[in-house]
């Protein structure tokens, strides 16, 4: 039997149990002001939650079809779902089932019987959590949509963002970089560039070679995208690649002239895919390269001592990480792929 409450609410919660477990989790909880869906076994909450947004899951352990630590990873091993607070419910004590509790990716645990203030307690901590992670998602929701703005305005620069997050993203995978350092290149791929919001239009869309008055000008985007970003904590593997992208090995770049191992790795890696991209599709200053004459190119620049040749190479031979472009070949409009 499923129950759903419709009272104001102060958070959703899925509650998978027994049908007595369930009434009572629904009338402790209801008259708190929280809304509550229940669900009487695994699969079913699975189920629901592929249709119903909550913020916060209570699940029994012992539950036919799916167990609460089956239910668990399938929430934390998704990317939609994965932030959602999840209390396991048992009648166990022994230590081994905590402890698998914790590798699933539990928040926090009850013990039956169930102590009404301690459910409230612990319900009302995890939402208290729940609520600043949705603030910092959507602080996080603005800055992409800022940066993809930008890129908006440029047609010859559409789906660069995307891009750039995709690839950055494989390549980190496929050189062995740690998961925080993927999620930062996930997100530096989207906001890289989100410093050009201080740049003039005319400047960005400018189809001919720019002055070095307006270059001097575009260079100070590393700077600025860095200081947009700086508030937000979730940020801090982010902002060394927004400030380093267009950093050289030879310290022939910009903005602090780094060299070598001084540019963080991450930075390094969307230097690279920067290049490819820009490279590999047209942009109001040039026609595509193909992929060939691209790595080619690439390939050169490396050699001059610009780009990680670590990197180049694990990029160049991994080219099943990147979508293939095949266009004619063109000229730059100045050194450095004009304005990446």
């Amino acid at each position: 039997m499923q129950f759903e409450s419709h009272q104001s609410a102060t958070g959703a919660i899925l509650a998978a149990d027994d049908q007595a477990a369930s009434e009572l989790f629904y009338e402790i909880l209801t008259t708190q002001g929280f809304r509550v869906v229940t669900v009487p076994d695994g699969a079913a909450a699975v189920e629901e939650l592929a249709r119903t947004q909550v913020d916060l899951v209570l699940l029994d352990v012992m539950m036919p079809h799916l167990n609460g630590f089956e239910v668990c990873r399938k929430i934390k091993s998704n990317p939609e779902t994965y932030l959602i607070p999840v209390v396991l419910v048992t009648a166990l004590s022994d230590k081994q089932d905590r402890i698998e509790g914790i590798k699933a990716g539990a928040d926090d645990f009850l013990t039956r019987p169930v102590d009404r203030a301690e459910l409230l307690a612990r319900v009302a901590s995890l939402l208290k959590l729940k609520h600043r992670t949705d603030e910092l998602e959507q602080a996080e929701a603005v800055l992409f949509t800022l940066a993809r703005s930008i890129e908006g305005k440029d047609p010859y620069t559409h789906g660069h963002c995307e891009r750039l997050s995709n690839y950055s993203t494989r390549l980190g995978e496929h050189l062995g970089l740690a998961e925080d350092q993927i999620v930062a290149l996930h997100r530096g791929g989207v906001v890289h560039d989100i410093g050009k919001i201080a740049g003039p239009d005319a400047i960005l869309l400018k189809p001919g070679k720019l002055s070095e008055e307006e270059w001097k000008l575009m260079r100070e985007h590393p700077v600025v995208g860095e200081r947009i970003c700086a508030p937000l904590k979730s940020f801090r593997l982010v902002l060394p690649i927004i400030r380093h992208h267009h950093e050289k090995l030879d310290g022939s770049g910009y903005p602090d002239a780094l060299r070598g191992d001084a540019i963080p790795i991450t930075g390094r890696i969307l230097q690279i895919v920067d290049v490819y991209d820009a490279l590999t599709t047209e942009r109001s200053y040039k026609r595509a390269f193909s992929v060939t004459d691209a790595l080619q190119t690439m390939k050169e620049e490396v050699a001059k001592g610009w780009w990680d040749p670590h990197i180049f190479e694990n990029q160049s031979s991994g080219s099943a990480l990147f979508e293939t472009r095949e266009c004619g070949r063109a000229g730059f409009a100045d050194a450095g792929h004009g304005r990446v």
